[in-house]
């Protein structure tokens, strides 16, 4: 799924996925500290397949899934199941400053991600709550001072682009930027419950 980042009350489709992410209001009661800043990631999307048949299984060491080599991305991306439930061997350690090809499990969309440029250790709280305007679950995040620096540069200078927010070399989710956030708190909404809301929030703060 395609989900989108932009300033306040500026709504987009993704993916068949009505998505906001804006400027929000504190956590009421949904809101999650991050546990281990070192297991999130926030990623250049670089490129995003489409969902494919589980690989059939294969010989010899897997491709590596941090090359900076586009043909070597590619036959990673080909060979990664992304079956709800396959086991992960990177599953958490790859390296923050190498590209990484991942997928949407819930989802099976494959990606190609850029080197981290923030970490869950910029990110101050994340929490689950309905938007008072459209009644609509959403998530926000607020993040610190150092992040709200890095996050407002960097989506200043990549509007229209997509940024995976990854855990344990996971990608929960992959906004597209509308326009620059500044103010340092993004919400993120969708067509999803307050349930699964909550289990994004939860998900993105590293459990």
């Amino acid at each position: 799924m395609r989900i989108s980042l932009a300033a306040l009350a500026v709504l987009v489709t993704v993916a068949g996925c009505s998505a906001q992410v804006s400027g929000s209001a504190a956590p009421s009661g949904d809101g999650f500290v991050v546990k281990d800043g070192t297991l999130l990631h926030f990623r250049p999307v670089l490129t995003e397949l489409p969902p494919s048949p589980s690989p059939a299984p294969r010989s010899g060491s897997a491709p590596d899934r941090q090359s900076a080599d586009p043909a070597a991305q590619q036959a990673a991306a080909a060979a990664l199941d992304c079956a709800p439930g396959s086991p992960d061997p990177l599953a958490g350690r790859d390296d923050p400053a190498r590209p990484l090809v991942s997928c949407d499990r819930a989802k099976g969309t494959k990606y190609v991600l850029g080197p981290a440029f923030l970490s869950g250790a910029d990110v101050g709280w994340v929490a689950a709550r309905l938007d008072p305007q459209s009644g609509h679950p959403v998530i926000g995040l607020r993040f610190t001072a150092a992040g709200t620096r890095t996050w407002a540069e960097w989506t200043g200078g990549n509007v229209g682009k997509q940024v995976a927010m990854v855990l344990r070399s996971r990608v929960l989710t992959a906004p597209a930027v509308q326009s620059a956030i500044t103010g340092g708190e993004t919400q993120i909404s969708g067509e999803f419950t307050l349930p699964e809301a909550r289990q994004l929030a939860r998900d993105i703060a590293g459990g």
